[in-house]
């Protein structure tokens, strides 16, 4: 069945009618486009036709476009992608222009079938660029609904005219926080905004009524003497929002993220022409963005990967494995959280402590995080109600009998931890799944306190676990794969984003991000400026740099694992960035929670600058190193501990290791991840690069053996293992 399908009524409206048949949103196709173009050629032929309302079969209008059809245009053009996605731009275009200009004619702009768009729901991306071109916007009243283009949020920008389109109807000015911050809004804020047209109760019989009204349909842009909302670029008032957008894009972006200087390109320079040159414009400003091996990247993996494994790509085929009642042990803040986000989920909740008081105040947290939603007219006294219903704070054990999944988030200590277990396993329900919350204990070590170490898994959840993404699930060396399924699919209840990896000290989160700590301390120990490191970091597209992450995550807790460490590897252990740490423990600075770390904080906890004490103990050597060797330094350090993961089976995709990266700790996005990074650079660079850094620096940079016989066969990370790692033997 067509993506698009048109239907005439007794009054001469055409309805087209979009519903992607299996799809639970519109997405639109290359398919999608030709039915859509072919119904439009239709109802603009058609005599008995007097207008057009576009809408959607669905609850919502649509989520965007099927990102796999860039591929496939780049594919059609075989030698040469850019003109073959250049083509491909241009043609939808054309469609886009064909709804805009409605049969009018070109010299008098008269004549013409008035089209409007009746938004249902959800309208994103292509979504609401469609309906840009459309004659007027109607949304039905649905709060829930959002309305905008968040393509800069996936490494590109608006290219199907919606920047073109919104800059010209709203003004740059009006449009940067929709375009480059890719702002979504409900229908009553989005037209407020100017985004749309109308809100009603009834989108499609208001757009009917409109469309039979002999309305008149030219767009501002099209008639003589249009002048651009906020004034032209050439002008004053024009030339100094540009101005303060291109300020505002640098400091955001720090020149890593090339949609964001494209967008502001192709507004600007298609702000001084004609509307169908500045659509031309914009098309080789987004092809060139989508050419640029970044922005691949990013669509690769924060779409496409990210909602592959969201799907289960990695899912063992069992049965469903729905969490109905998940008891959660210790309401520190990590079971705190973890319990809000479980009863946001509509899960019963049974939140244990071994005081009520203890209890109490690890539920208290869902109520301030509901008291927020409220004030913030995102929630509602009766929705608070409904969640804190779900939650059981309680000391007693007992409560948990009817459990179907238990997650553990007592103290990091594996005694502690064991005790926990034994007595919990012994209330519960023979199915039940056991999950241990721990960032750093190895999982079949704390499994050997259970009784069904094939139902014993670790949760690695990231603090704060209501704003962290990434859920890192670790398999135990006996863990079923009924434990694994049951893990993915409370994940996905609990709407995060799951990887699955095997067990190792650290697993693959903390095992990637403790190098780039230590690489920071280690530079700061040799005598680099400290704002050097951190600045390089930030310049790299890391959002926070090491000394500052050091600071945040608490320098005793780094004091912890250091000793753990050490303890548990011996003489293996490197202990080269310890000095630093134990100094500033001593020294009673215990980070950003102490107000006082690497960095200086005022009485409100605001950072204001790194501490002169770190210069004046170890002093900056005369000559400095270059940026992009701190920038090597650190991004290696993680990219190398990653590549050893995936070589000794710790972990087992690659997406999940590019997704996991920009998710958990995130790790520069406009790379796409380790393996994305490294792929850009290419395999022979990469290993070439880590022998000069292993000459200067040491070991650590040593090329694993994987990376050299790839660098030797000319081979990339996607191109050999795909989406999976069957083929590392090859």
């Amino acid at each position: 069945m067509a993506d698009f399908t048109m239907k005439t009524d007794a009054d001469g409206v055409a309805i087209i009618t979009w519903d992607v048949q299996g799809k639970s949103m519109n997405v639109l196709s290359l398919e999608g486009w030709k039915d859509l173009d072919d119904c439009v050629t239709e109802a603009l032929a058609d005599d008995a036709v007097k207008g057009v309302v576009i809408t959607s079969g669905k609850d919502t209008f649509a989520g965007g476009m099927d990102l796999n059809i860039i591929a496939k245009m780049k594919a059609s053009a075989g030698d040469n992608p850019a003109q073959g996605l250049m083509d491909g731009l241009m043609e939808s275009h054309g469609i886009l222009r064909k709804i805009e200009r409605a049969g009018m004619d070109p010299k008098t702009n008269k004549g013409g079938k008035p089209i409007a768009a009746a938004l249902p729901g959800t309208a994103l991306g292509i979504g609401l660029e469609i309906p840009l071109a459309c004659h007027r916007i109607f949304a039905a009243d649905n709060p829930k609904a959002k309305i905008g283009l968040p393509e800069i949020m996936v490494g590109i920008f608006p290219g199907m005219g919606g920047t073109t389109r919104l800059v010209r109807k709203m003004g740059a000015m009006a449009a940067s926080p929709l375009l480059l911050e890719g702002k979504l809004n409900d229908p009553k804020k989005a037209k407020a905004a100017g985004v749309i047209d109308e809100v009603v109760d009834d989108p499609v019989a208001a757009a009917k009524e409109w469309v039979l009204s002999e309305p008149k349909i030219v767009k501002p842009w099209d008639e003589k003497g249009y002048k651009m909302p906020g004034g032209e670029p050439y002008h004053p008032a024009g030339f100094m929002t540009f101005v303060g957008a291109s300020a505002m894009v640098n400091s955001k972006t720090q020149g890593v993220y090339p949609a964001a200087k494209a967008l502001l390109s192709a507004v600007y320079e298609g702000a001084m022409v004609p509307f169908d040159t500045a659509i031309k414009i914009e098309a080789r400003w987004f092809t060139s963005v989508l050419m640029n091996p970044s922005s691949e990247a990013m669509i690769r993996s924060i779409f496409i990967n990210k909602e592959a494994l969201e799907k289960g790509a990695n899912r063992p085929d069992v049965a469903d494995q729905k969490v109905k009642k998940v008891g959660v042990l210790g309401a520190g803040m990590m079971g705190a959280g973890i319990s809000l986000v479980s009863a946001l989920a509509g899960i019963e909740v049974v939140l244990i402590d071994r005081d009520q008081e203890a209890a109490d105040k690890g539920k208290s947290y869902t109520t301030a995080y509901m008291d927020k939603g409220i004030a913030r007219k995102k929630a509602t006294e009766e929705k608070k109600e409904a969640v804190l219903g779900l939650i059981n704070a309680t000391t007693d054990l007992e409560a948990l009998k009817d459990c179907d999944l238990i997650v553990e988030a007592v103290f990091e200590d594996v005694g502690v931890k064991a005790e926990m277990t034994k007595k919990v396993e012994a209330i519960i329900g023979d199915d039940a799944i056991f999950a241990t919350n721990t960032s750093t204990l190895p999982i079949t070590e704390l499994a050997k306190a259970s009784v069904r170490p094939e139902q014993f898994i670790g949760i690695h959840f990231f603090s704060p676990v209501d704003k962290m993404l990434l859920v890192e699930i670790i398999k135990g060396k006996e863990t079923g794969d009924v434990a694994v399924a049951k893990a993915l699919d409370f994940v996905r209840q609990i709407r995060k984003t799951p990887i699955v990896v095997n067990d190792e000290r650290f697993f693959y989160a903390n095992r990637c991000i403790l190098p780039y700590i230590n690489e920071g301390v280690r530079m700061l120990k040799e005598g680099v400026e400290p704002a050097l490191i951190e600045n390089a970091a930030k310049l790299v597209g890391m959002p926070l740099g090491p000394l500052q992450l050091t600071d945040e995550t608490s320098i005793d807790l780094g004091v912890k694992i250091a000793k753990a460490t050490k303890a548990a590897m011996g003489d293996a252990y490197d202990d080269a960035a310890d000095e630093v740490i134990f100094w500033l423990a001593d020294e009673g600075r215990m980070g950003r929670k102490a107000n006082a770390g690497f960095y200086d904080y005022d009485e409100k906890g605001k950072r204001q600058g790194l501490w002169q004490g770190l210069r004046d103990k170890y002093a900056p050597k005369a000559d400095q190193p270059d940026v992009t060797e701190v920038q090597h330094r650190l991004l290696f350090a993680q990219v190398l501990e990653a590549v050893r993961a995936l070589e000794e089976d710790v972990l087992m995709d690659i997406r999940e290791g590019d997704v996991g990266a920009i998710l958990g700790w995130g790790f520069a996005p406009w790379s796409g991840g380790p393996f994305s990074w490294l792929d850009i650079l290419g395999a022979p660079y990469a290993a070439e690069r880590c022998d000069q850094l292993t000459e200067t620096y040491g070991e650590r940079f040593a090329t694993p053996a994987l990376l050299r016989e790839m660098a030797e066969a000319g081979q990339s990370f996607y191109g050999r293992f795909g989406t999976g790692v069957d083929s590392k033997a090859a």
